[in-house]
């Protein structure tokens, strides 16, 4: 039995077509209310979409939380490669229509509905992947363009077929997006990052203001470290503005989501740089309040 097999519920068994629908209705369900819990920017931002789009969104972040988890976690990179080893050939029995873990279950409707491809699933696993082999440290910049292609433009391609878009500038969207979103994580975790040994500041950039060391905590720890990161929001902002004129060429309405997401991780990138990279254990987060004036501004213009 997989490992993926192993991990299933109850609830997954197949009692015959009626038995299908209703089960996945429920994971839908089980899948919304874990999202609605976490009060995230993506789960407002997804307040904008229509409950079968939102669904198929929340079944997106579960797939993404799934293989995310396995990177993340305390296994050895050889299991964990083994776990997102299962979950290649899950994606495949999903694409073939014969989806067990009950995160895929949930996607098997949107997939058909909204057209989603199958090597977009794969490249987020390849992402984890990624992560999975060895704990990344002072990536080259292609290395890290490569990461933020898997990990973050790939779920954007996915994203932005579930919200009614299937187009090149769509795709374009996504990829700038992705990458914006990506950078900014990466300046918002490095403290957790480092205590998961790893380090995803780009070696040039490293380089370039004379950090050579490659060790997470001896990295932030160099006086230097502020003008690096700024150097690394700098990249962020590019994408960000790279968003804004990618979108201007895509369906106003269908694309508030990204509207939204683009606004509230701007604002997030202008809360780090205020902060600044002297204390890094400090959470940055937005305000609610700050977050539901962004979607209401945002997701009325859809720019």
């Amino acid at each position: 039995m997989t490992a993926i097999a192993h991990h299933r519920s109850a609830a997954l068994t197949n009692h015959g077509r009626a038995g299908d629908r209703d089960s996945r209705g429920e994971e839908a369900q089980a899948i919304a209310r874990h999202v609605h819990a976490t009060g995230s920017s993506f789960f407002w931002a997804m307040r904008l979409l229509p409950a079968s789009r939102r669904d198929a969104m929340y079944a997106l972040y579960a797939f993404c939380r799934e293989v995310d988890d396995i990177a993340d976690g305390e296994a050895s990179h050889a299991l964990k490669l083994t776990l997102l080893s299962d979950w290649r050939s899950e994606i495949a029995r999903l694409f073939a229509g014969r989806a067990q873990h009950r995160v895929t279950r949930a996607l098997a409707a949107p997939i058909r509905d909204y057209g989603l491809r199958c090597e977009d699933f794969l490249a987020v696993i390849e992402g984890m992947e990624m992560d999975a082999q060895r704990d990344i440290r002072a990536p080259s910049l292609a290395e890290l363009d490569l990461y933020c292609a898997r990990v973050a433009a790939a779920v954007g391609r996915i994203a932005v077929r579930i919200f009614g878009v299937a187009t090149p500038d769509a795709d374009r969207v996504a990829a700038e997006l992705g990458h914006a979103l990506q950078l900014t994580n990466i300046l918002r975790d490095l403290a957790k990052d480092a205590r998961r040994h790893r380090l995803y500041l780009p070696r040039e950039v490293l380089h370039a203001h004379g950090i050579f060391a490659t060790m997470p905590s001896h990295v932030l720890a160099q006086p230097a470290l502020p003008q690096v990161c700024r150097d690394v929001a700098k990249l962020a902002e590019a994408h960000y503005a790279a968003v804004a004129v990618a979108i201007a060429a895509c369906p106003r309405r269908e694309m508030r989501p990204v509207a939204v997401l683009l606004a509230l991780h701007r604002a997030l990138l202008d809360r780090l740089l205020v902060r600044g990279w002297s204390r890094l254990d400090d959470t940055v987060r937005i305000p609610r309040w700050r977050m539901a004036a962004l979607v209401l501004r945002h997701g009325l213009t859809g720019r």
